[in-house]
């Protein structure tokens, strides 16, 4: 899997949840994994989420630490199972990296979404089109501008740079060896 951090900011609006986005954006052909930093505010015409557009939600933050994930080959059930990974992981992470242990002991995940108490860290989504799933996992690094409770990293005194590299190491493994995986086993008679 090809991984990028994008020295560039700019703002997540959906449009970027697309199959070859980082292809046709920043030449990582295959497997790929983007990051950024930026504001984000969901335009409803790229909402892919049908809860929240039933429900009118707005997303949106000041300054969100962005990933974009795009797998080929995979279903949209493997896509949501691959979403709660990065969640899983990015609470792993902050508790290894933030100094406020009380805190992120009682922090949790509810399906692909990290809180404490009801504060919001994350926001996530997975969908899938004819070629490949696509995931966006963002999370807020302030608290400015956003519609919910959040909690943010400067809430947690998490580096953005520090959890960047930790996060994206252990993801990017723990993706390579599912994949080695499923080329030693035998199929069943």
């Amino acid at each position: 899997m090809h991984f990028k951090f994008l020295n560039e900011s700019f703002e997540y609006d959906g449009s970027q949840l697309r199959s070859l986005f980082a292809y046709r954006n920043y030449e990582l052909l295959g497997d790929s994994l983007v990051a950024w930093v930026g504001s984000c505010n969901v335009k409803k015409e790229y909402m892919v989420d049908g809860e929240d557009l039933n429900a009118g939600e707005e997303i949106r933050g000041q300054k969100m630490l962005h990933f974009i994930l795009e797998k080929f080959d995979c279903a949209l059930l493997t896509a949501v199972a691959i979403q709660r990974l990065m969640s899983s992981i990015a609470l792993e992470s902050i508790r290894n990296l933030s100094p406020s242990i009380e805190m992120t002991m009682n922090m949790y995940r509810s399906g692909d979404d990290l809180y404490y108490k009801d504060q919001k860290l994350s926001i996530s989504i997975a969908t899938v089109s004819p070629v490949s799933a696509m995931i966006h996992f963002a999370l807020n690094l302030n608290n400015e501008g956003t519609p919910v409770k959040t909690l943010s990293f400067e809430d947690l005194k998490v580096p953005p740079e520090t959890f960047l590299e930790t996060f994206s190491r252990e993801f990017i493994k723990e993706i390579t060896t599912m994949e080695e995986a499923t080329k030693k086993v035998h199929w069943v008679r």
